[in-house]
């Protein structure tokens, strides 16, 4: 890492430390008055943009600042506030992060230059199968950077993204509507009741969506469902059943081509497939899933959890997109696709936690195994060129449903993963604490091919994934903090096995990172501030002589992230974020476009981007708040041929709040900015354009 970021990170910290302290130039570490972290598993969460906690980087309730790497966690009130309704509305403002559009029927990011494809999770258990989720049962979402293999197993080579679901527990009855720009309708409820003489609880949400789009012929179709019940067995145990219900369908839009460097300049409306989309070129998603966490408390040192969660999820995806561009005669040719999968999946973990005092020093150490297996049938068929349109004014073209060529893909794929772990929090002294761990993964993997002439393959990996990080406090309000983290990646991770890949051992990610985090007034705000080196190596690459994928290929991301949440002083309240990374190729044998991969930078990875929102309460129930985004420049393909211009977009919010009514007027993209939000990652001619200026109101009635 260049010593120009290394002093830039240096003086930030110290900027931070200058400014934290006023707050407690005075105080000591055993006392100074930061507010006791209490966490309960069913709350009423508080209003705040600044949740002291999370559970996801170390599967334990503990403090943000004990925590030896980066978390961000994105509340409730912010996504209410920004009136988010996407996961790609929560991970903008992450920093971080970049936007791809998932092949327009999958929630998919970056994070910190990686693809985060199948690192997606709910309570703590995997959830990668390809589809959009839809926010109306989450909490909170807590993104946790660099490798996490240590207590999530395969994949986590950036970082993974935890939901975290509405639970029973309290007694709530809210019903909200939305209406906004393009015909979009929606309706939310959240009703739960805790009946404590009797130890149960239940919560029901859900959400019906009906909406059209800025994008020519596109459209949304949703329902979700998430009940929930909660029963108190003894004093000692608690046991928690959940289920959830999505259907999702929506045209499956890859977006618009580039012409000499850059997407085409045409109008964001326009659509680059079959003339009737919503009939020819749609996605359809159904997820079914049910589990329950079961908890035990042996005593007030030792306590038990087991958490189980098994679904089911189909998709019916046809699609047209771009396949290719001819400059000269400024056409483009489209392929069409037919794509049909079925899975069903279930994960087991079973950690039992224990507080002990070892050698004169507080252990909190969780011990954890899980086993898990996923059935995943898959179907393809594609047909290339199969139509030509103008590149600047493309007449949809009026294609067949089903394509007729023969299967490009039609196997059924069984994996299976057991794992064991450990880790252990501990208070070395008044200003020290350590994090360690370690995980031992045994995956396995099968695909039965059901085309004529393919074999069938299997392979099994086996997979050690340590963590270590020291943290300094001089006070309960500084925090500093050195960590080593790595995870491992199997050629199939989250697909079966291909007669290219079957035979390549696991990618390796290592991350070092230092940081500093800082809590000012009371707690109620908190500053981050990290460095780090990622770095992915044997990563699989194409010789381009042969055709042969071969495990080649090393890509490294040196960066900086700061951050700045919190409550403020009279009403006020911040979120902001920015991150520098320099992302690049380091190792490669392989061409894309013509061009060398090696050296070029990573695909839909800005290397700086920023973001800020600020509310303010004015009184009388009424309040209001803006913010902007900013995202420097991304590579479509890996080739770095074509650019995905920079962009800078501005939203605003009113809200008036008295008594049980809630009301919300979001603006976003106030001054109409054109812009790319989002591409593939592999290809240069599908990029997405980003929404014009939209309205939204969100009335919601608590009764």
């Amino acid at each position: 890492m260049n010593m120009k970021k290394t002093k830039l990170a240096l003086l930030v910290a110290l900027a931070l430390q200058h400014l934290a302290a006023p707050a407690f130039a005075q105080t000591k570490a055993a006392d100074a008055d930061l507010p006791e972290v209490k966490v309960k598993s069913s709350r009423e969460v508080p209003q705040t943009f600044n949740p002291p906690t999370a559970s996801s980087a170390t599967k334990i309730e503990a403090p943000l600042r004990d925590i030896p790497q980066t978390v961000n966690v994105v509340p409730q009130t912010l996504l209410r506030d920004q009136g988010a309704n996407s996961m790609q509305d929560v991970m903008k403002m992450v920093p971080g992060i970049g936007l791809s559009h998932g092949d327009g029927q999958r929630d998919q990011v970056t994070i910190r230059g990686f693809t985060a494809i199948a690192d997606q999770f709910i309570d703590g258990l995997r959830d990668d199968a390809m589809y959009f989720r839809d926010l109306s049962n989450t909490e909170q979402v807590e993104v946790i950077k660099g490798p996490a293999s240590v207590l999530y197993g395969r994949g986590s080579s950036g970082g993974l993204i935890n939901r975290i679901t509405k639970k029973p527990g309290i007694d709530k009855n809210e019903v909200g509507l939305t209406v906004g720009s393009w015909g979009q309708r929606r309706g939310e409820f959240d009703v739960a009741r805790n009946l404590e003489d009797s130890g149960v609880a239940f919560r029901v949400t859900g959400a019906i969506e009906r909406a059209d789009s800025y994008r020519d012929q596109q459209f949304l179709e949703r329902e979700a469902i998430s009940p929930s019940l909660s029963f108190k067995l003894t004093n000692q145990t608690k046991l928690l059943l959940q289920a959830e219900y999505l259907k999702d369908r929506r045209v499956t839009d890859f977006g618009i081509p580039a012409y000499r460097g850059t997407p085409v300049g045409v109008p964001s409306n326009t659509y680059y497939g079959a003339a009737n989309a919503k009939a020819n070129d749609y996605s359809q998603s159904d997820v079914n899933a049910f589990g329950f966490t079961l908890d035990h408390k042996f005593s007030d040192t030792l306590s038990l959890r087991n958490a189980f969660r098994r679904y089911t999820y189909s998709l019916d995806r046809n699609n047209t997109l771009v396949g290719a561009v001819n400059e000269a005669a400024l056409t483009a040719s489209l392929n069409r696709s037919n794509v049909q999968r079925d899975e069903d999946g279930f994960f087991n973990q079973t950690e039992l936690v224990q507080k002990a005092n070892i050698a004169g020093m507080a252990h909190q150490i969780l011990y954890g195994v899980e086993f898990g297996k996923q059935d995943k049938d898959q179907f393809f068929r594609t047909q290339n060129n199969i139509a030509t349109v103008s590149l600047f004014n493309p007449v949809n073209p009026v294609l067949p449903f089903t394509v007729t060529a023969a299967p490009s893909t039609d196997n059924f794929g069984i994996l299976k993963t057991a794992g064991a772990y450990v880790q252990d929090l501990v208070t070395l002294s008044d200003k020290w604490k350590a994090l360690v761990g370690v995980r031992y993964d045994n995956f396995e993997q099968e695909t039965q091919e059901r085309r004529v002439g393919q074999p069938n393959l299997s392979r099994t990996d086996t997979a050690w994934s340590p963590r270590a990080g020291l943290v300094y406090q001089p006070t309960l309000a500084q925090s500093y903090y050195a960590s080593f983290s790595k995870s491992f990646q199997p050629s199939g991770e989250a697909f079966p096995l291909a007669a290219n890949n079957a035979q390549i051992a696991p990618e390796e990610t290592t991350n070092k990172e230092v940081g500093a985090k800082f809590d000012f007034l009371d707690g109620k705000a908190s500053a981050t501030a990290s460095l780090f080196r990622l770095e992915r190596t044997n990563i699989k690459s194409t010789d381009p002589v042969t055709n042969r994928l071969i495990p080649i290929g090393t890509q490294r991301t040196d960066g900086l992230e700061l951050t700045f949440t919190g409550d403020l002083s009279q009403g006020w309240q911040v979120w902001t974020g920015y991150s520098y990374l320099d992302a690049k190729v380091t190792s490669s044998i392989a061409r894309d476009a013509g061009q060398p991969v090696q050296g070029k930078r990573a695909t839909l990875t800005p290397k700086h981007a920023a973001n800020l929102w600020v509310t303010k309460a004015l009184g009388g129930g009424f309040g209001a708040g803006a913010g902007v985004n900013y995202v420097a420049d991304r590579f479509a393909n890996p080739g770095n041929t074509v650019t995905l211009p920079a962009y800078t977009t501005v939203d605003a919010m009113a809200y008036y709040r008295m008594g049980s009514l809630d009301l919300t007027l979001n603006v976003m993209n106030i001054f109409d900015r054109e812009y790319i939000v989002s591409g593939h990652g592999t290809s240069p001619n599908l990029n997405l354009p980003g929404s014009p200026r939209a309205v939204q109101l969100t009335a919601r009635y608590k009764f």
